[in-house]
């Protein structure tokens, strides 16, 4: 009897001690793209003016534990809001801790350079595109030769114009060859011979090593402040945010409506993870309606709470109108 206690309390105290490969995702916080941040604005525009909105638009966020132990494992595998997943998951094994804090930042930025590009163009504002490097893949074929930043104007001598061209040129390669990358640094012109590397796809891509940065320049200007948000799924309603800012009239019309999505410079709408969490987040922070990625619509309806109104949308324009539509008293597409 008294082994047996030992034992059972020597498991107990392994279990809650002993760390496991796996990380806990719970609902995270959520932000009012049209609201302020420890009194600092989301949104701030320049160069047109502004409107306020007695609603709400909330990007949602998934909160990461590492490091968990057994018996936290067992709790989260329980929990109907909470879900544990494999380390290698959210921290790929060939990554520092360090490298992938930057390459979810670099994601954060482009998420939101894309999402400002797709809003103003949905407005009709006049832009000019920049395509440079926005990351470098480490101890990849361009590593060391190009850096982030360098404007990317040439691939063979065939000028690249948008991150499209840039694939469709490299395409045209096989795995192995080499590509001649024209640049410019600093506003001085150079050439890289990168040899190309294959995709993880069947058949791999041919691909030299580095993240395009596609940003367009408009005569406004539109900073996002947002610090320890990671990721490009905050695409879509940083886009929502900044067209319900620049025009007259309220997106929202005064409901909490809270949302995901990566988004595109064209305003395509991307899936993302973790909208079991996301979902639950934005309930308890008062948002009544979630818009959804269409490509994420089965697992959205498999575990939307009840009070929670779901809209799918597979582009901006969707967005746009699933809004308006719910404005007039209608029903928008759902999951």
């Amino acid at each position: 009897m008294f082994l047996g206690t030992v034992l059972a309390l020597a498991l107990a105290v392994a279990g809650a001690v002993q760390t496991v490969p796996y990380v806990s995702l719970t609902p995270g916080p959520a932000f009012n793209t049209l609201g302020s941040v420890g009194g600092t604005p989301v949104l701030t525009i320049t160069g047109h003016a502004t409107y306020n909105d007695k609603g709400a638009l909330d990007l949602t966020t998934v909160s990461v534990r590492d490091k968990i132990s057994l018996f936290e494992a067992i709790r989260g595998w329980l929990s109907p809001s909470e879900a544990v997943v494999p380390r290698e998951v959210v921290f790929p094994p060939d990554q520092t801790a360090k490298q992938a804090d930057l390459e979810n930042t670099q994601q954060m930025q482009q998420s939101q350079d894309d999402a400002t590009t797709a809003a103003l163009r949905e407005l009709g504002f006049p832009s000019t595109t920049t395509l440079s490097v926005g990351a470098v893949k480490a101890g990849g074929p361009s590593d060391g030769q190009l850096k982030a930043g360098d404007v990317l104007t040439t691939i063979d001598g065939v000028k690249t114009p948008d991150a499209a061209t840039l694939r469709t040129l490299i395409g045209k390669h096989t795995v192995g060859q080499q590509v001649v990358v024209g640049y410019t640094r600093g506003g001085t012109p150079g050439t890289a011979t990168v040899t190309t590397i294959g995709s993880t796809e069947k058949p791999p891509r041919p691909l030299i090593g580095i993240t395009p940065s596609e940003v367009a320049r408009f005569p406004i200007k539109v900073d996002i402040t947002l610090k320890d948000v990671g990721g490009p799924s905050a695409g879509l309603m940083f886009a929502l945010g900044i067209i319900d800012k620049l025009g007259a009239d309220s997106l929202t019309g005064g409901r909490n409506i809270a949302g995901t999505g990566e988004i595109t410079a064209n305003g395509k709408v991307g899936a993302i993870g973790g909208i079991p969490q996301k979902m639950r987040g934005a309930r308890h922070e008062g948002a009544t309606v979630f818009l959804s990625p269409a490509a994420n619509c089965d697992e959205a309806k498999a575990n939307k709470p009840s009070d929670l109104q779901l809209v799918k949308v597979a582009t901006l324009k969707d967005a746009l109108a699933a809004l308006s539509t719910l404005r007039s008293g209608g029903t928008p597409p759902s999951c």
